[in-house]
């Protein structure tokens, strides 16, 4: 299918504009609410499962609530899990560069420290810098079927250790003491860890994907070098530029996502200018390997020690 083509997916008028061959496209004309359609709902699920993200231009029609009401259409919204991440409400996450964790300049998917992370987010462009802010988007199932057969076996029998505390520091050596305290006493006050399966089967397409990200700290039964070989060597499929689509966004715009074929980071060139995004995110289920062993939560919640007092 060509990137200029417009296609209809399923039965309703959604139109569809595919933004490149593997991932992303921009659905026209449709104007986002918690009223819509049953068929366009479906819609916008199909068109989700088969592009892995989806864009909306000019939602300005949506508040916070408004943003509710619609990501309650796709499923249960769940607040992020980590203590007073929150906006003005219980479900929407406001990401805000000034934060210790308003700039996601790395590549993760979504909340992997968790057992059942969510498998739809859905971003709304509140503040957008003049120049720069745009946010990139890799298809994960195309990174694995990229692999070469002998490392998509590997990858296939590898499990990976994903926690929400890591050397926040050493990540962001020119983080402010303020982004780092911020860091701390939020995002990181409490512990999560998880084990994943690498290769993930999807539970509606039945496709592989990766599940990688700046989440994983190790593989199970590899020492820390040698999992940052074989993570780099797995993380370099996903990022290559064939698999990704990259969006210039305006106040306004909504991006929804595949939270389980993709990965996304947010471009970090914008300076000292304002960014301001807000997320809702649709409850996941647990996911399974290609061996049928499910993931598996090591810790729930635990209250770190070393965490500076809030």
């Amino acid at each position: 299918m060509g990137t200029a083509a417009a296609v209809h997916a399923d039965a309703s008028d959604l139109l569809v504009r595919p933004l490149a061959a593997r991932i992303g496209a921009e659905v026209v004309g449709t104007r986002l609410s918690g009223d819509l359609p049953d068929a366009t709902v479906r819609s916008v699920n199909a068109a989700l499962l088969r592009h892995k993200v989806v864009f909306f231009r000019d939602q300005e029609q949506l508040d916070d609530a408004a943003q509710e009401r619609f990501s309650a259409l796709l499923g249960d919204v769940v607040p992020h899990p980590t203590e007073h991440v929150r906006a003005g409400t219980t479900s929407i996450l406001e990401l805000e560069s000034g934060t210790g964790y308003g700039r996601a300049d790395a590549w993760h998917t979504d909340v992997t420290f968790v057992e059942a992370y969510p498998k739809i987010s859905i971003l709304r462009a509140v503040v957008i810098p003049e120049v720069g802010g745009d946010t990139v988007w890799s298809n994960t199932v195309a990174a694995y079927e990229g692999l070469p057969a002998q490392l998509k076996a590997l990858a296939d029998s590898l499990w990976a250790v994903h926690s929400n505390v890591y050397d926040y520091a050493a990540y962001r050596p020119r983080a402010t003491e303020e982004e780092r305290r911020h860091y701390d006493e939020v995002f990181a006050s409490s512990l999560y860890e998880t084990e994943h399966p690498v290769v993930r089967v999807h539970p509606e397409t039945g496709e592989r994907s990766l599940v990688l990200g700046s989440f994983v700290q190790r593989f199970v039964g590899f020492s820390k070098q040698e999992s940052e070989w074989l993570y780099n060597l797995l993380q370099y499929h996903v990022q290559k530029i064939e698999n990704t689509v990259r969006w210039r966004w305006r106040a306004g715009d909504v991006a929804i996502w595949d939270n389980r074929a993709t990965q996304h980071y947010a471009v970090n060139d914008y300076g000292d200018s304002r960014r301001v995004v807000r997320r809702t995110t649709i409850d996941g289920d647990v996911p399974v390997g290609v061996d049928g062993r499910r993931s598996v939560a090591r810790r729930k919640a635990e209250r770190r020690q070393n965490a500076r007092a809030a």
